[in-house]
């Protein structure tokens, strides 16, 4: 904080979804105090991305948890009124190994939770190096496609009045 910094993103991911929405609201909250700044959290960015592209209900999620961090994805997802209709848990034994994911695998979990009744795509886990797959993904999959680094840069952004346009990154950043 000897820096003085305006605004503090979070880089973490799986915490940040704990507890559903009131366990998300209460970390932010204990942050934010003891920051004594506003905090942009992954679990809330990728909410308000959803929100920004209108009414979807149902989504198909990708993570690179293991079963229980996945139930945790679920409740907070559920939660915030979006159901989830498939969860594809990549189930990385390490926080280390979650990097090493490459995008052919990515692209498979993302085809396997899309289908007809899903309306976008969620990956969580911040490790999981997929901002610009998911870009492109909108483009073959036609529907959104919400990378939580990118949602939480673009949240971060808008929570602090920048409303610039970013290209290369998807809708979110060029249009929202």
């Amino acid at each position: 904080m000897t820096c003085e910094p305006d605004h503090l993103i979070m880089g973490m991911s799986s915490e940040t979804f704990w507890g559903g929405l009131d366990g998300s609201e209460r970390l932010r909250e204990r942050i934010e105090a003891n920051a004594g700044i506003s905090v942009t959290m992954g679990s809330d960015a990728s909410r308000q991305a959803l929100r920004r592209y209108g009414e979807i209900k149902r989504i198909g999620v990708v993570t690179p948890y293991m079963p229980v961090a996945d139930q945790q994805v679920r409740r907070f997802f559920s939660d915030c009124g979006f159901e989830v209709v498939r969860l594809v848990g990549l189930r990385c034994a390490s926080p280390v190994l979650i990097a090493h994911v490459g995008e052919p695998e990515l692209r498979d979990a993302m085809l396997a939770v899309d289908g007809a009744d899903v309306e976008a795509i969620v990956q969580v886990g911040t490790v999981l190096a997929m901002a610009r797959l998911a870009a492109a993904a909108e483009f073959w999959l036609g529907k959104p496609v919400v990378a939580i680094n990118t949602a939480t840069y673009w949240w971060a952004l808008r929570r602090n009045r920048i409303a610039d346009p970013v290209d290369g990154f998807g809708a979110l950043l060029r249009e929202h």
